[in-house]
């Protein structure tokens, strides 16, 4: 199996949708089962988006269970809404979230760990249907409270469950072609990586705007998952980012 993921850009309108549905296809025709994991849908300014949400918990003092809860709706939007529009297209999949998605967190609301997954629920799905849409960024901790992971955390959903399911790679779909040798949106002059390993693509991470979350690279570098990262409507080849 493979895992993909889908960014915020992605996600953010249904012909956007809809791109990643024809790669989820293929994922399907090339490795027979998807596990895709979502991000919330659009960026800052969208109704759903994660920094939307973030807005609604600056009542909360600090990071709580309840602030938590708020912050990781935009994913749960995200997986319902691509779960619909792929049964549409005849695509057969299902949700798993909470306690049946098994990830299982420790540390700070806000900011959690991922301590273990159980591939159970993941591994009977996977059985019954060809894609299993896990919504990223959370997880559960001990007393069975939702608990965000931090920036970027989907990445790191992602990652995780490459390492726990030993899935072949992990998908990364951006709004740019692969990795760079600048950032576009700083540099004129720049060019597309074909091949990194995962030490030198960390210290790319060390910047204002990551392409993935730089913890998420770590638990690469733990698990020795490749990583491929392409753009969402490029038909152009990524970048391979290998142990």
């Amino acid at each position: 199996m493979i895992i993909q993921k889908f960014g915020g850009v992605a996600m953010k309108n249904e012909a956007m949708r809809m791109i990643c549905i024809n790669h989820i296809k293929e994922g399907i025709h090339e490795f027979d089962k998807v596990v895709v994991v979502v991000s919330a849908i659009g960026r800052y300014g969208d109704p759903y988006s994660t920094d939307s949400l973030l807005q609604l918990t600056d009542a909360f003092s600090s990071s709580t269970a309840a602030s938590d809860l708020v912050a990781s709706c935009g994913e749960l939007i995200a997986a319902a809404v691509l779960s619909a529009e792929l049964a549409r297209e005849g695509v057969s999949n299902t949700i798993l979230h909470g306690v049946k998605a098994g990830i299982w967190t420790t540390g700070d609301f806000g900011d959690g760990s991922i301590s273990h997954i159980d591939t159970t629920s993941i591994i009977e799905s996977l059985k019954l249907t060809h894609c299993v849409i896990i919504p990223g960024f959370q997880g559960i901790d001990k007393d069975g409270h939702v608990m965000t992971l931090g920036r970027g955390g989907s990445d790191l959903t992602a990652i995780a469950l490459a390492g726990a399911l030993q899935a072949s790679h992990v998908e990364f779909f951006k709004d740019v072609p692969g990795v760079m040798t600048h950032d576009p949106h700083e540099a004129e002059n720049y060019s597309k990586l074909d091949v990194l390993k995962l030490d030198e693509f960390l210290v790319l991470l060390d910047c204002d705007r990551p392409i993935i979350q730089k913890r998420a690279a770590l638990h690469a570098i733990k698990t020795a998952t490749p990583l491929y990262i392409r753009g969402i409507a490029s038909s152009e080849s990524g970048t391979w980012i290998l142990p």
